[in-house]
């Protein structure tokens, strides 16, 4: 064990003489609370330190130990359905939320865990292949054979129960073993590894489907493939936590990992009230069931805050190797980067844009960049999907955590404040917003039969931004002074936002709108558009158009048509059809080939 004394501390921040050598990244105990902290800087015989712990009482002269390990954390069957800080130890019952000083995530976990196994002694085992489950039903996991740790099983457990630390199997050296000195390799319920390196994976795949979301905007405007890297940058008040919940609680991955770095109090409070009480719609049990959050609040140790976006990509890619999807979601990156901030200060380093650290676009990259849909080491398919919620101050994107984020990610949902003042959920831009995986994306619409979904998508695309245009002319001369074909325009782009892009997170119907539903939606609205323009070119004035009955019913179609509705679509095409054949005189036969409204 290598030990040093404690020579200036300020903050989180602390120098020490070694006396026997460190290495940098290495976790060590510090002062007679042994608070966890970590290695960042070797000169000579000292070395600099940041604590993940309030350093209130520490003094030239305590005793630094050294664990001889990087910086890591205990992943197992205790993990989903739990609750913990930056450092993934537990936060205690609802009535606390604090850790104690010193106190290590395994030694607060007492608690036992069913193990079956599903290997024998003598067979052969692979690096990445299950020997056992363990876990209630609800939480189970597999237990892996660590990388580099394939050989012949000498000794397994029986079906019982074990706590975290217990030896469940044992491998003697073969191929591929690390060999571990002859005596082979130990696998435990639970497994450390180190927060700042990746998990090795057998292959990164290419994109392939999307991350449902079952947000409108998103799936069919702005999708996000999974194991895709994507950003939520939004001013106060914007509603970036709220979309966020809706995105944990519907989008379609089979754990939700939701990691909350330096958020205030209050936001952090009514997360960790309310995510716990939302039921799971695919099973109607609670949705923490298959969620782990790892909450780290302003007023915590900065530089645990650093540590918990680490944390939190470790956990989800542990879930990942046993062939799940997983959404991250992490609120937010901004807040990570100011400790990242106030830590280099302490180091004294030379500061770049804005007073971040020079390394800040590449600390991005190592998290960024650890999202991938992947094939594991035991051949099956898993996903990590990052979701980052940036808070750019005066919803300014030009700030240096915005515009190094944009370099890392393929989808950017840009929240308006705007949009949010007027209560328009959820407030993403179309017009500020982009997705790089729409395009490899069109070949899954393509195969869930809506071959022409980039095509509407992209006439959408186009109708908002004539909209736009369209609405700095009307203000200088008045809406009903522009030509009849732009009015029409208005028109249809107002029936666009309200029927297609509000989505209210807390509408019994429309919180959710699946692919199907979407498709159909859009494809209704696209049909009235259309006949619209084709109205208009028959000789019908605007305000007929607007005076079509149906056009009431569009508007709120989101609420009007639910899940198990569909049927109702089809209705409201057959009077919009009707409608529109009775405006033009009946003459009408509502042709509308080539139009690109999908019909």
């Amino acid at each position: 064990m290598s030990v040093a004394t404690i020579q200036w501390i300020g903050g989180p921040v602390l120098r020490a003489r070694m006396q026997q050598p460190f290495h940098v990244q290495e976790a060590i105990h510090v002062g007679p609370d042994k608070l966890l902290g970590e290695v960042i800087q070797l000169r000579g015989d000292v070395f600099t330190a940041q604590v993940y712990e309030r350093t209130s009482g520490l003094k030239p002269g305590d005793r630094i130990e050294g664990t001889g390990r990087a910086l890591s954390v205990g992943l197992g069957p205790h993990l989903l359905g739990q609750i913990f800080d930056g450092l993934l130890r537990p936060l205690g019952d609802e009535d606390e939320l604090f850790v104690r000083a010193g106190m290590t995530a395994q030694g607060a976990e007492t608690r036992r865990y069913a193990f079956e196994p599903t290997v024998a002694a003598g067979d052969e085992v692979e690096p990445g292949q299950s020997i056992g489950r363990a876990g209630e039903e609800a939480h189970a996991v597999e237990c892996l054979v660590p990388a580099g740790a394939g050989g012949r099983v000498a000794e397994v457990a029986e079906t019982g129960e074990y706590g975290l630390e217990d030896v469940v199997c044992r491998i003697e050296p073969g191929r591929g073993a690390d060999g571990n000195g002859g005596d082979g390799v130990e696998i435990r319920l639970s497994q450390h590894w180190p927060v700042r390196r990746p998990r090795p994976v057998a292959q990164r795949l290419p994109v392939g489907a999307p991350l449902i979301t079952g947000q409108r905007i998103l799936d069919t405007l702005f999708p996000i493939a999974r194991g895709g890297r994507g950003m939520l940058p939004g001013g106060f008040g914007t509603g970036k936590t709220i979309l966020q919940e809706a995105l944990a609680k519907w989008c379609d991955a089979d754990v939700i990992v939701y990691v909350g770095c330096g958020e205030r109090g209050n936001e952090m409070a009514e997360v960790l009230d309310e995510l716990p009480k939302l039921e799971d719609p695919r099973t109607g049990r609670p949705l923490m069931e298959r969620t782990v959050i790892i909450a780290n609040t302003s007023n915590m140790p900065v530089a645990a805050r650093e540590a918990s976006i680490y944390t939190g990509i470790t956990v989800a890619e542990y879930f990942r190797d046993q062939g799940r999807h997983v959404a991250l979601m992490a609120d937010s990156t901004s807040r990570w980067a100011e400790a990242l901030r106030e830590v280099s200060g302490r180091l004294g380093e030379l500061p770049a844009e804005s007073g971040y650290p020079a390394y800040l676009s590449s600390r991005l990259a190592d998290f960024y960049e650890r999202a991938a849909r992947v094939k594991t080491l035991g051949g099956e398919e898993g996903s990590v999907t990052i979701i980052g919620a940036v808070s750019p101050p005066a919803s300014d994107f030009s700030e240096p955590v915005t515009m190094h984020t944009k370099r890392y990610v393929r989808c950017f949902w840009a929240l308006d404040r705007e949009r949010a003042q007027a209560r328009f959920y959820p407030a993403v831009h179309p017009l500020h917003s982009y997705s790089e995986d729409a395009v490899e994306l069109a070949r899954w619409w393509k195969s869930q039969g809506d071959p022409d979904w980039d095509r509407k998508r992209q006439r959408v695309l186009v109708l908002l931004e004539e909209q736009q245009s369209l609405e700095r002319m009307a203000r200088i001369i008045g809406k009903d002074a522009l030509p009849p074909v732009h009015q029409v325009t208005l028109l249809n782009a107002e029936l666009v936002n309200d029927g297609f892009l509000r989505q209210s997170s807390f509408s019994e119907t429309d919180r959710y709108c699946s692919p199907a539903r979407q498709q159909a939606m859009l494809d209704l609205l696209l049909k009235f558009i259309t006949l619209a323009e084709q109205a208009l070119a028959a000789g019908a004035s605007p305000a007929d158009i607007a005076a079509v009955p149906s056009l009431a019913r569009l508007r709120r179609l989101g609420e009007e048509v639910g899940e198990d509705e569909l049927e109702k679509i089809d209705e409201l095409r057959r009077q919009v059809e009707a409608e529109f054949h009775e405006l033009e005189g009946g003459d009408g036969e509502g042709n509308d080939e080539g139009t690109g409204d999908g019909s």
